[in-house]
């Protein structure tokens, strides 16, 4: 069920007067998603519903359906109250999205035009009204089909039924639009007008029973959207593996159509074996055939980054790309395909500390996500598990596929497109890291790859100025062995990379940018990014030119072994992990950032008999 409860206006209004319309919608949500609703949503149901059920009977659709608490598709968000009908000059459908807020005041945000703050909150910063029911609708419109099919007219609304007082300069730094308006309290004459020329209870049942049936899937415009757009950056040239990886992937979904079938596809690869770009091509081949499909992965800096990489041009293709936590009510075989890329990073279940009781299922995140399309393909390096809970392994994802009756097939991606293609050093950091059964060995020389050892992040970062003054992309990155704190007050980035006189800032901790820096998860793709350092979580997914890695004290040499060393390690990720464990993550950690190279790497430890170690490979 997509809305918790569907009513008249008249029906709802009747249900606030006895009372029932609260336990009504707490019943449906503990039906529906196993949790009751919390005091707050409670209240706010009880104060707000009943307003808007008198406000649609003043004006004499009495008779409307309205839609209470409707799930965006593919998020845990929920719209207040979608009311159905038919538009008075056409007869088309109409839908008015509705947010419900009590706020009887807000201001801006100091520098922003869309963030707003209320003292009865704390002052904490929350999206301006209008911006959030446009961004509502705009999702609504490039997901459910009905809209598109229909030809419905979609409208939004902030209704403050609270504010009682005039306007501010605050409620209009959003410009008015189709989908995001906001209407007083002050102003019930105007919304009553509102509503009377955009709404009239004709077909009012069809319209919502078109939208509750509606197909849940990206609308042809933005598949369409999105083929232009990925079309238009570099073509992909697929080789070997990489092409029988891709046309597997097709044959599974002519299948999945003509014999009404289900397959999983795993594709394993190490670092630079093109997983990514055979994600992207599908992407884009499968929207030019105008076949349902989502990008989704588990690293909120890769999701953001091909985000902008991808959407550049037309932002509307951003919602091509989600997380493997945004599945967690979608009905099975809503997509034909859902590519799930660094899917090494599936955890256990969707829920985290963020998550609503009512979306805290169980169910196990890989199920979500194998359950959602009829050809789901997983794109994984085991060696680049790096976090405690992350399980995203080829024998987990075949084991869960099986036990859910659902066939798969296997690829392993053997050809190596970082690294300047240099197979020799691909295996020479798995001896290196002993991540496989060969022991350390002495680095060769390699025409197509250089790799170093420096005598101080001086020196690194001396070296590799000078590449990017010949033109190539550089990064440093480090172990996560130095706090991540917060930017100063004066909007700076403090210095929390600090051996010995020599000190840099992390890159920026968040989504917004500081202090002239891009947002954190765009890091790699920064033109600044080389004057902070990096760390696994935002280098893991890209690549550069020149890679300069720092091994701080949480991995060292000792009496001839690699010993992790938990003390050393300042990521919130890694307490409560056992010492087995954290040997494992932290050898991976430090595989995926010494794997980041095209051309070369330079690398540098804090502790002076690793040092000693490296020196004597390279």
């Amino acid at each position: 069920m997509r809305a918790l409860l569907r009513k008249t206006a008249t029906n709802l209004k009747q249900l606030g007067s006895d009372g029932s319309l609260v336990a009504q919608l707490s019943n449906q949500m503990f039906h529906v998603v196993g949790n009751s609703p919390s005091p707050a949503e409670s209240r706010s149901w009880e104060s707000s519903l009943p307003v808007l059920a008198q406000d649609l009977i003043d004006c004499g659709l009495g008779d409307v359906d309205v839609l209470l608490e409707y799930q965006l598709p593919y998020t845990s968000k929920r719209i207040d109250a979608i009311v159905c009908g038919s538009d008075p000059k056409t007869g088309k459908p109409s839908l008015i999205v509705v947010e419900l807020k009590q706020w009887s005041s807000f201001e801006l945000v100091a520098g922003t035009t869309d963030l707003v703050s209320i003292g009865a909150y704390g002052n904490q910063p929350l999206l301006h009204p209008a911006e959030q029911v446009k961004r509502y609708c705009e999702h609504l419109e490039d997901f459910n089909r009905f809209i598109e099919n229909s030809d419905a007219k979609l409208m939004g609304v902030a209704y403050l039924h609270n504010w009682l007082a005039v306007r501010n300069a605050a409620i209009d730094k959003i410009p008015t639009s189709v989908h995001g308006q906001v209407f007083l309290g002050s102003e019930k004459s105007k919304w009553h007008d509102f509503l009377k020329a955009n709404l009239s209870a004709n077909n009012s049942t069809l319209v919502a029973d078109g939208l509750l049936s509606g197909k849940l899937a990206p609308t042809k415009q933005l598949m369409d959207l999105a083929a232009d757009e990925i079309r238009s950056q570099n073509q992909f040239v697929l080789l070997d593996e990489q092409k029988v990886a891709f046309s597997l992937v097709m044959k599974a979904v002519r299948e999945s159509n003509e014999a009404n079938t289900k397959t999983a596809i795993i594709v394993t690869g190490g670092p630079g074996t093109g997983k990514s770009v055979i994600a992207l091509a599908l992407l884009g081949e499968l929207s030019r055939e105008g076949k349902t499909t989502l990008h989704a992965t588990g690293s909120k800096a890769f999701r953001n980054s091909l985000r902008k990489i991808a959407g550049n041009r037309a932002p509307q293709v951003q919602k091509m790309f989600s997380y493997f936590n945004s599945f967690m009510t979608v009905a099975p075989n809503s997509l034909e395909v859902l590519i799930c890329d660094e899917a090494h990073r599936i955890r256990e279940t969707s829920a985290n500390r963020y998550t609503k009781a009512d979306n805290r299922t169980g169910t196990p995140q890989v199920n979500e996500l194998l359950r959602t399309a009829r050809v789901p393909v997983f794109f994984l390096d085991s060696h680049q598990v790096v976090r405690k809970g992350e399980l995203g392994t080829p024998e987990y994802i075949e084991k869960s596929a099986s036990d859910l009756g659902i066939k798969t097939y296997r690829v392993d991606l053997d050809g190596q497109f970082r690294c300047g293609g240099s197979r020799l050093y691909e295996n020479w950091i798995l001896g290196l890291l002993d991540l496989n059964e060969q022991a350390p060995s002495i680095w060769e020389e390699d025409l197509n790859f250089k790799v170093s050892v420096v005598d101080s992040p001086e020196e690194m970062e001396s070296v590799l100025s000078e590449k990017l003054k010949e033109g190539y992309k550089a990064r440093i990155t480090a172990g996560f062995c130095w706090t991540w704190n917060d930017p100063t007050k004066n909007g700076t980035l403090p210095l929390d990379v600090k051996i010995g006189t020599w000190q840099k800032p992390w890159n920026v901790k968040g989504d917004r940018g500081v202090g002239g820096y891009m947002s954190g998860e765009l890091w790699a793709i920064d033109p600044k990014g080389f004057d902070q350092i990096g760390c696994v979580y935002t280098a893991q997914g890209f690549e550069y030119d020149w890679n300069g890695v720092i091994f701080g004290p949480d991995l060292v040499w000792r009496n001839g072994q690699w010993l992790g060393v938990i003390a050393g390690s300042k990521d919130p990720a890694m307490r409560g992990v056992s010492q087995e464990a954290f040997d494992q993550l932290v050898r991976n950690t430090y595989k995926v950032l010494l794997t980041r190279g095209l051309s070369g790497t330079l690398v540098y430890s804090v502790d002076p008999e690793t040092q000693k170690h490296l020196k004597q490979l390279i």
